[in-house]
């Protein structure tokens, strides 16, 4: 006698089955995420903070080498007026003022290699302004270069001669000879001091050398 034919069980999963795997994969997915966005948002901080050490770097390679390469050439502003070498103090729109050598010319321009630069702060930012010229024209504009963002304040003094801080520059004692009048050639100073208080990096206090 014939014994009927016995139907091998479905195969597949049950739907509690199939409900434990999506809520484990679901456990997995959450956690992949989570783990992906913590590692992306690591990396955009290094990034911004890398960003960040490179413009303060710059800064202060901007500020060594202008001050460094400092040449005693007085100026004549748009008006005619003449000014000194170097000048500082916040009441002369910037908080230092100087002519420096070293101006590169690959291009064999007819131009001095000497240049005219000031630093102050605006709109909370540390600006170095660039003059094409010494002695300006009537319509001289000044090229702006913006090298350090957050600075709230800064403050500097200048060491003279005699190992004397001073809040600006030339001395107060100096006298300054009538307008159309040449400036006399005083003695640098020694070097300068420069107190950046910034959001970032907190209190930078930078010390440069002039040439002897």
């Amino acid at each position: 006698m014939n014994t009927p034919c016995q139907r091998a069980p479905a195969a597949g999963f049950t739907l509690l089955e199939l409900l434990v795997a999506l809520s484990i994969f679901a456990v997995l997915a959450l956690l992949a995420y989570g783990g992906l966005t913590s590692m992306l948002n690591t990396r955009a901080q290094a990034d911004e903070h890398a960003e960040a050490l490179r413009e303060l770097q710059l800064a202060y390679r901007t500020l060594e080498r202008d001050i460094e390469q400092y040449v005693p050439r007085s100026v004549r502003d748009e008006y005619g007026q003449e000014h000194p070498a170097i000048s500082a103090g916040m009441e002369i729109g910037a908080a230092l003022e100087l002519t420096h050598g070293g101006w590169r010319n690959p291009a064999e321009q007819p131009r001095s290699t000497l240049q005219r630069v000031a630093y102050s702060v605006q709109d909370d930012t540390l600006v170095r302004s660039v003059w094409m010229s010494l002695d300006r024209p009537a319509d001289a504009k000044p090229a702006e270069q913006e090298l350090l963002r957050g600075v709230a304040k800064l403050q500097l003094r200048l060491l003279d001669a005699n190992d004397t801080w001073q809040e600006r520059w030339p001395p107060a004692g100096q006298i300054t000879p009538p307008p159309g009048t040449p400036v006399p050639a005083a003695p640098p100073p020694r070097a300068v001091e420069m107190v950046l208080k910034t959001e970032r990096w907190g209190e930078l206090r930078w010390l440069f050398r002039f040439p002897a």
